[in-house]
């Protein structure tokens, strides 16, 4: 029968887990092996919640904490809200002064904390930054608390911080810490999904999908909710059909029963005439409306307000938003708890289940809603602090533009201070769309949301955005010139940044520089972008016409980040044209900087530098851009220009052959960026040229096919050599002539027609080469002296080195033999130089073939040359090539390391003694695998391999063992 407890407060829940002692047991297997990530899934009223209270038994905690955070349907511009939620009862497991300097970043978030937190720190003047600290704060936080179990709920509506915090966390697993997410599969987005998709080893992994209840399993729930031994299966068959077998459903269903007293249970069962009576509904819509019905008018006013608001309130939020005086109000909100239909807990009052908040709150007439809607923003904006996006959601509802507008823009602007661009650009899309708003603000909010948008990796719906500010523009004829400048370039950078026509961005970007006389750093910036070579028919005069008058407008820019932004804007197109004065503009960049960003904006002008000159062939220019940058950006603590960097950073490698490690590195960076196709472009250059190295050529082939259909007329000009290259030699090896030498011709005229001259040069010997294999050699002879008038005079490093490989190639086809050769070993020493070393050893084979031709004894160092850089960069399809050409010719071979990448033996590889001399100095995986641009996998295979090696048992002998082996004579251990 019925408990007295639960007659007392109007709920019938059931005191015992039904039907899911498999998901149990494996969800308290998993938390109690830390670390560990659990997924609990399913549809709403499943019971998901129910499971994971389960944890609450402290035998089953053994000793661990349980703190508990839910995301919200209504979003507030308020960073980490779940996880804040979750923490702040930590207050009496932290001990004053135990915890890092970092987590005083965490003193604005968590005034509960504060007399457990250090000091505050300093703020930054770099979003991400602030960001990315108050992430490590959170971190430190949260292993200080170890043993300890997070569980963050109805994940499906968590906000992009969140996410990031989640995966931050996922990426470094805290030992003692195990994390239980939930979520409704049919709602929740693939970033989501994504989080748990590629867990480190070490960590323990589970995922439990809940089902509905069968009939006998909904039997079992009736009678542990009523507290009887059975019901029986014509009933329990009766209300697994009306609630779907929904556990919530059940409840309410006994519930319902309950109120209209027909719940009386006879010798262990149900007598089948009380059974035939009950007129119970199906679905626990109307269930939860009769119930609400039985209210007094005072508890039903309370309820419809609750389900209005949606969110946890104070009881005084729910009396203002009802206009209920105060005993009213208290006797009515004592009576809605008694029903079980709203819940009290420390956040304020709420509904028990969503399900029922939903069923309430789509009874109410239009009228009805907005009155309520307009009580509750009413009364959540005499909060301290007013909660803005709920006051803005509240308005919006309520029919009230004109406050909506206001507070819509004032919540974006703080989450835009707060660094969530992804709440931001959801507000001010909405209100663009669909208040009324005209004019000057009109044109400011479609600023902002450009700006935001701009600041998000991801953002839905682009085309939309891009719509919706050609309206503005179209419909604003009066918008002041600077304001209409601005909004004419913030919509260039936002099509360029979504790959859209050439057309579309030049015209945006031509449109932007009339306006902007009295914004240098704004006009600079659009004269660049018209600088920048896009659409083919463009004279190669109209882009230098804008380039030079960029250039004339820098100086006036008085802000030093934005100067020094815009220097190296114009340094990038310089570098890619071959024109000197870049070194000059880098030098003041640095000259500007001292050498130090200080900021984000700073961090990614030394990027760019870095970047172009990477492509371009500078490649110890590009390593000492890329080194200051990617230390400034980790300094002010932007993962954004981090990523950069570390993109760039492969791409580097691999042009330089420093291929330890690459193949993990590339595969990490692109599972992060999997939903950004344009950033991950470098990872899956490398992944490609990776494969033709290694002979996987038809992976080699998917790749180059995914890259090239990706890329439109004339866009990535600064990539394509790379790509163009592979792809070249990936088709001669698969004999697919035809179409080599049409992609080839086609991507020479853009270099050409955009004057992309030092990056193009990577890819001529590989275009000759195709070109002789069609049988045009004179049209090859061709290409090579126009390609070199290009070079006369170009800051072009490459020229040398691929000017002499092709004229080997040409002399190779005309059987002049040992002019071939002395061209291919002039063109290895130059790449040499240039730290090439997988064209290096190419052009070795290639020296060493030729002169094999004519018994030349130079013949045999040159392979040899080639047969060490193979071997050094475990190029196989290449070492086997260049070995078949040593038996031919009758070079002996060394012996050959078989069965994967070659090894050391009982020696430390030069990337294992790196790491180890990281670790002896106490860094962790996480922050040796952030300085070498690894994997934390990787490092945690390379320390592993360290102390076998070295007969170590922990690190803290390594660290003994480093420092005396180099404690005497200073230097490195061996």
């Amino acid at each position: 029968m019925v408990t007295t407890d639960q007659a007392a407060n109007g709920r019938l829940v059931s005191p015992r887990l039904v039907g899911r002692a498999d998901e149990r047991a494996r969800l308290i297997a998993a938390v109690s092996s830390p670390p560990a990530v659990v997924v609990v899934e399913g549809e709403a009223g499943v019971g998901k919640t129910r499971l994971v209270a389960e944890l609450q038994d402290d035998t089953v905690l053994a000793g661990r904490l349980l703190v508990v955070g839910g995301c919200r349907p209504i979003r507030e511009p308020f960073p980490l809200g779940p996880v804040l939620e979750a923490v702040r009862g930590l207050s009496d497991h932290l001990a004053p002064g135990g915890l890092s300097p970092v987590a005083g970043a965490l003193r604005p978030l968590l005034p509960e904390l504060a007399d457990r937190l250090p000091p505050p720190l300093p703020q930054l003047d770099d979003r991400a930054a602030e960001r990315h600290r108050a992430f490590r704060g959170m971190a430190a936080l949260l292993n200080s608390s170890c043993p300890l179990v997070l569980v963050l709920e109805d994940m499906h509506w968590a906000d992009e911080h969140t996410l990031d915090f989640v995966g931050y966390l996922l990426g470094a697993p805290l030992a003692g810490l195990s994390m239980v997410l939930t979520y409704r599969a049919e709602e929740v987005t693939p970033k989501v999904r994504a989080l748990t998709a590629r867990l480190p080893s070490t960590v323990t992994r589970e995922r439990l999908s809940l089902s509905t209840l069968h009939a006998e399993q909904t039997g079992e729930l009736a009678a542990a909710i009523l507290a009887t031994e059975r019901v029986s299966s014509e009933f329990a068959e009766y209300l697994c059909v009306r609630s779907s077998g929904l556990p919530f459903a059940v409840e309410e269903l006994l519930a319902l029963l309950r109120t209209r007293g027909t719940l009386v249970p006879t010798d262990g069962g149900w007598a089948r005439p009380q059974l035939g009576e009950l007129d119970v509904p199906t679905g626990v819509r109307d269930s939860v409306l009769e119930r609400v019905s039985r209210l007094s008018e005072p508890a039903r006013t309370i309820v419809e307000a609750a389900a209005v608001l949606q969110l946890p309130a104070p009881a005084r939020v729910l009396g203002e938003a009802c206009e209920l005086g105060g005993a009213h109000a208290s006797r009515g909100l004592t009576e809605a708890l008694s029903s079980g239909l709203l819940d009290e807990r420390d956040d304020g009052v709420r509904f028990r289940h969503v399900l029922a908040l939903h069923a309430v709150y789509e009874d109410l007439a239009l009228s009805r809603r907005q009155e309520l809607h307009g009580r509750a923003a009413t009364a959540l904006a005499r909060c301290d602090p007013v909660p803005l996006g709920q006051v803005a959601h509240h308005w919006h509802h309520a029919g009230r533009l004109t406050e909506w507008v206001v507070a819509a823009e004032q919540a974006a602007d703080q989450a835009a201070a707060l660094g969530d661009d992804e709440q931001a650009a959801r507000l001010l899309d909405e209100v663009l769309r669909l208040a009324p708003v005209r004019g000057v603000q009109r044109g400011r909010l479609a600023v902002k949301l450009l700006e935001s948008a701009a600041e998000t990796l991801s953002i839905p719906a682009r085309a939309h955005i891009q719509e919706l500010i050609g309206d503005v523009l179209t419909r604003e004829a009066d918008l002041p010139p600077p304001l209409r400048g601005e909004l004419w370039l913030r919509l260039a950078l936002l099509l360029e940044s979504a790959g859209d026509s050439d057309a579309a961005q030049l015209h945006a970007y031509a449109s932007a520089v009339a306006g902007l006389d009295d914004r240098p750093e704004l006009q600079a910036w659009a004269m660049i972008g018209l600088a920048v070579p896009r659409a083919a028919g463009r004279p190669r005069k109209e882009y230098l016409a804008w380039l030079e008058r960029a250039e004339q407008v820098v100086p006036r820019i008085e802000d030093l980040t934005s100067r020094v932004a815009m220097l190296s804007k114009v340094a990038m197109l310089l570098t890619a044209g071959g024109d000197w004065r870049w070194r000059a503009l880098a030098d003041q960049i640095r000259t500007e900087t001292g050498g130090d960003p200080g900021n984000s904006p700073q961090a990614t002008a030394y990027w760019l530098v870095a970047q172009e000159a990477c492509y371009a062939g500078h490649h110890l220019l590009a390593g000492e851009h890329l080194g200051t940058a990617s230390a400034g950006a980790a300094r002010v603590g932007s993962e954004r220009v981090q990523m950069r960097c570390r993109i760039t950073q492969i791409m580097l490698d691999y042009c330089t052959g420093a291929w330890d490690g690459l193949d993990d590195r590339a595969d990490t960076l692109r599972a992060e960026l999997i939903e950004h196709p344009r950033l991950r472009r470098d990872a899956d250059v490398v992944r490609a040229g990776l494969a033709v190295a290694r002979g996987d050529l038809d992976r080699a082939a998917a790749g180059y096919d995914e890259l090239l259909r990706g890329r439109g007329p004339a866009v990535d000009l600064d990539v394509l050599p790379l790509m163009l290259t592979g792809y070249l030699r990936t088709s001669l090896a698969r004999n697919d002539i035809d179409a080599a030498v049409t992609t080839m011709e086609s991507a020479f005229s853009g270099f050409e027609h955009h004057w992309v001259i030092p990056g193009a040069m990577r890819a001529l010997p590989a275009a000759v080469q195709v070109m002789l294999s069609a049988g045009r050699h004179d049209a090859a002879v061709a290409m090579v002296e126009r390609w070199a008038a290009h070079a006369e005079g170009r800051d072009s490093p490459l020229a040398p080195a691929a000017l002499g490989q092709a004229r080997g190639l040409l002399a190779a086809a005309a059987g002049r033999w040992e002019m071939a050769g002395a061209y291919a070993a002039e063109a290895a020493a130059a790449y040499e130089k240039l730290l090439c070393r997988y064209e290096a050893a190419q052009a070795h084979e290639q020296a060493a073939e030729y002169w094999s031709e004519v018994g030349d004894p130079r013949a045999e160092l040159a392979l040899r040359a080639a047969l060490a850089g193979f071997r050094e960069l475990e190029a196989s399809w290449d070492l086997d090539r260049a070995a078949g050409l040593a038996r031919r010719y009758g070079v002996s071979l060394p012996a050959r390391h078989r069965g994967g990448r070659r090894g050391y033996g009982p020696e430390l590889s030069p990337r294992e003694r790196e790491v180890a001399e990281l670790a002896a100095t106490g860094r962790t995986n996480r922050e040796i695998a952030s300085r070498l641009y690894l994997s934390t996998k990787t490092v945690d295979k390379h320390v592993s391999a360290v102390l076998r090696k070295l007969n170590l048992p922990t690190r803290a002998a390594l660290a003994r063992h480093v420092a005396a082996a180099s404690g005497l004579d200073g230097e490195s251990f061996p």
